[in-house]
């Protein structure tokens, strides 16, 4: 069982930044690919970024990439979603998640998840 806790979250300024981080309660986090999902009021979850076990391959939707970067500590449990030049189009909770195995982009694939951290974007 893995359980994942988000942080970071709030209410930031068009164009601002935040920085979203993801803590795992699990022995051999190294064995799970990790991703970050956001759920905007009324739509369905979406991809965002993901990243392999090791940190050596990273993806992003078109919509967050150059804007948003993803990345993981291993040492610490932790994998982070940095997020500049925000818009009022990025306001959703955002979740993190954990998938056994190689690095996937879609709900689905998941097998655990965080209970979310809600980011909202004003203009």
């Amino acid at each position: 069982q893995v359980h994942l806790a988000e942080s970071g979250g709030g209410l930031v300024q068009a164009g601002g930044s935040l920085r979203l981080s993801c803590k795992a309660s699990v022995r051999a986090f190294g064995v799970y690919a990790m991703a970050w999902f956001r759920q905007a009021p009324g739509k369905e979850r979406d991809f965002v970024a993901s990243i392999s076990r090791y940190g050596s391959s990273r993806y992003y939707a078109d919509s967050v990439k150059g804007r948003f970067s993803i990345s993981r500590d291993n040492a610490k449990n932790t994998v982070s979603l940095q997020m500049n030049s925000l818009r009022p189009e990025d306001t959703a909770v955002y979740y993190c998640a954990a998938q056994t195995g190689l690095v996937g982009l879609s709900v689905g694939a998941m097998d655990y998840w965080g209970k979310g951290t809600l980011v909202t974007v004003s203009t």
